[in-house]
């Protein structure tokens, strides 16, 4: 008896670990962040995203500290990837607060960073 407890219980306890994996799962995970390497004169910007079964077109943004768009494009991330790089040089740009901005559909995501 105590072997069929045990039992049910285990399984119990995958089902709903199932359960709860699925939920986080729908809830969307978006972040950027950016970092400089100064020894390579280099600043590359990551947005992660949920793995999607379709491809999924962004637009990015590279603000500089006046507010302008120093670039923007779009970029395509293929269906099963969760991430996209950028790169830009550190050398000629302005120094001050920057914005790095993804936007996808409806939703936005920023991160700032330095350059001094």
């Amino acid at each position: 008896m105590k072997r069929l407890l045990f039992s049910l219980l285990f399984c119990m306890s995958f089902v709903f670990a199932e359960g709860e994996e699925n939920f986080v799962d729908e809830t969307q995970m978006n972040s950027a962040d950016c970092l400089i390497l100064q020894d390579e004169n280099s600043i590359i910007c990551k947005y992660l995203h949920e793995r999607l079964e379709e491809d999924k077109e962004i637009i990015i943004q590279w603000i500089d500290p006046d507010g302008e768009i120093s670039r923007e494009r779009p970029i395509i991330i293929p269906a099963g990837h969760g991430s996209i790089y950028d790169f830009r040089y550190v050398e000629g740009r302005k120094k001050g607060l920057w914005q790095f901005k993804v936007i996808e559909g409806d939703v936005v995501t920023t991160t700032t960073f330095s350059i001094e």
